[in-house]
């Protein structure tokens, strides 16, 4: 089978199941989550917002899979042009576990979708048993983006209540600075899509004027790397070490890595002067 993964959560699950070997092209951004596929050179092809058929026709896919965000209107046309297409579209951790299956039986690996899942499911259910008697959750805001903001998807709040925390406001929803100011979080954590570790903590709490916010004045705003919770796929379970880090640092600060970052004010004002 020859697949085109339009989206990195495509590329993650065929990873984790052991058959990235059926890629015959992906976008930049899986070689991001998945550095192996670099070693193969693979073909790159737009994203599932902006891909097109031409680029698609001389790769001759057997099966096209895309996962959200997508845009109808790129499916269609390549749906009008022949190509086999599976498009994904999950809200929750149980709809990941779905994609994940579904891929599973694409692909002949329906053993290995389920020792997927039942891996991701052991991890939450590991650091939710750390959590369970820790007390009053603090309030945690996950932002997706920042201009407008938005809330992280509903994936993350289930992560972030696993992680022994309570999430403020509507997942996927847009808000306002004022909104979640008044809300006063005991955490923020950012993972803007597509900017990685880039988000500029220190100047979106100044454009905000966020400083009286709790979560400001303790240095509990944070950016996690968007492909630990923007990604639905088995890479969520860096996330939730990631969010548990942050939340509950007392039980899991150990886990912090290179891919989330703590607000720094004074490195900030260091580069002015």
């Amino acid at each position: 089978m020859r697949i085109v993964s339009l989206q990195p959560s495509v590329s993650v699950i065929l990873h984790h199941l052991s058959q990235q070997d059926l890629l015959v092209a992906c976008t930049r951004y899986c070689l991001d989550v998945v550095p192996e596929l670099r070693t193969r050179n693979l073909p790159l092809v737009h994203d599932a917002w902006t891909t097109t058929t031409d680029e698609l026709t001389a790769l001759k896919p057997d099966l096209v899979i895309a996962s959200v965000p997508y845009r109808q209107e790129s499916l269609a046309a390549i749906l009008k042009a022949g190509f086999p297409v599976l498009a994904l579209a999950p809200h929750s951790l149980a709809d990941i576990y779905s994609d994940i299956r579904l891929i599973g039986s694409v692909v002949d690996a329906r053993d290995e979708a389920e020792d997927v899942i039942a891996s991701m499911q052991s991890a939450i259910a590991e650091v939710s048993s750390m959590v369970a008697s820790t007390g009053p959750r603090p309030r945690v805001y996950c932002e997706e983006w920042g201009k407008p903001l938005i809330h992280s998807q509903y994936w993350v709040k289930e992560l972030v209540e696993a992680a022994g925390g309570e999430i403020i406001g509507s997942p996927g929803a847009v808000t306002e600075a004022e909104v979640i100011a008044a809300a006063d979080p005991d955490v923020v954590v950012m993972a803007w899509c597509g900017a990685g570790m880039r988000v500029p903590l220190e100047r979106t709490v100044e454009k905000r004027r966020w400083h009286h916010l709790h979560a400001v004045r303790e240095r509990r705003v944070f950016c996690i790397t968007e492909e630990l919770l923007n990604t639905p796929a088995p890479t969520l379970i860096g996330g939730l070490h990631a969010l548990a880090s942050v939340i509950h640092p007392q039980i899991f600060g150990h886990m912090q890595s290179e891919q989330m970052r703590c607000i720094d004010f004074e490195a900030e004002q260091s580069k002015l002067v």
